[in-house]
């Protein structure tokens, strides 16, 4: 797996990767972590990887961060019940 471009963007830790014709988003925000795949024959190239990932796409990761975490609190609180 090759790192392609990491980045942060409203504190959510982005990283890029080649791999098995393949690219892989990751986005990582404390300790919950989203992952995209992306077939590399459906991009031109990996700029336009890139592009993907704009401040719209990122919002809405960070509105499934907070779904995320709810679950997993919420989770947590019925497993100690």
């Amino acid at each position: 797996m090759r790192v392609i471009h990491e980045r942060t963007h409203q504190g959510c830790r982005i990283t890029f990767f080649a791999w098995n014709n393949r690219y892989i988003i990751k986005l990582e925000e404390g300790t919950l972590e989203q992952t995209f795949k992306v077939d590399q024959f459906d991009i031109q190239n990996e700029q336009e990887l890139l592009k993907l990932v704009d401040a719209e796409f990122v919002q809405q990761a960070m509105n499934r961060f907070l779904e995320m975490g709810r679950s997993l609190y919420e989770a947590k609180v019925r497993g100690a019940e």
